[in-house]
């Protein structure tokens, strides 16, 4: 019996580990190429930071807060320092998320990282890191927004 519950356990650290640490890529473009790209680009920081992994999913993510001109932008990439970059699609435009008010011209982008990703860099020491709203940063490419008129 002792020895079934030792083979339990060790399947059950190795699922956990598995899963905490498989490096996943669901980008929907090259951010990559954008961010090494000589191209200028438009680059903002988060306005806020929420860093909660144990709440479960959806509780790591950045709060940006964009020109409207920006709207009608294909694509942008989201880095954050330690966990990679990210390349999403714009949806929606709120103008307020977590009690932060979007100012008169811009609305609120609302990124999230993977909580599994997140838990991996607390693991390795690194809350303060991601926890950090300077190590966010959102990039559209400038080329193609400065295309579109307010």
């Amino acid at each position: 019996m002792r020895r079934r519950l030792r083979y339990i356990l060790i399947l059950l650290f190795s699922v956990i580990i598995i899963t905490v640490w498989w490096p996943v890529n669901d980008s929907d473009c090259n951010s990559k190429a954008l961010l090494a790209s000589k191209t200028t680009k438009f680059q903002v920081n988060a306005t806020k930071v929420i860093v909660q992994p144990w709440r479960g999913r959806h509780h790591v993510y950045g709060i940006f807060m964009i020109p409207d001109k920006y709207k009608q932008a294909e694509f942008f990439v989201v880095k954050v320092q330690g966990a990679g970059s990210y390349c999403s699609k714009q949806f929606g435009y709120p103008k307020n998320s977590n009690d932060i008010l979007a100012e008169p011209g811009t609305y609120l982008v609302k990124k999230f990282i993977r909580t599994r990703t997140a838990l991996r860099l607390i693991f390795q020491g690194l809350y303060f890191q991601i926890n950090d709203k300077n190590n966010w940063t959102l990039t559209f490419p400038e080329s193609k927004a400065s295309q579109y008129n307010e």
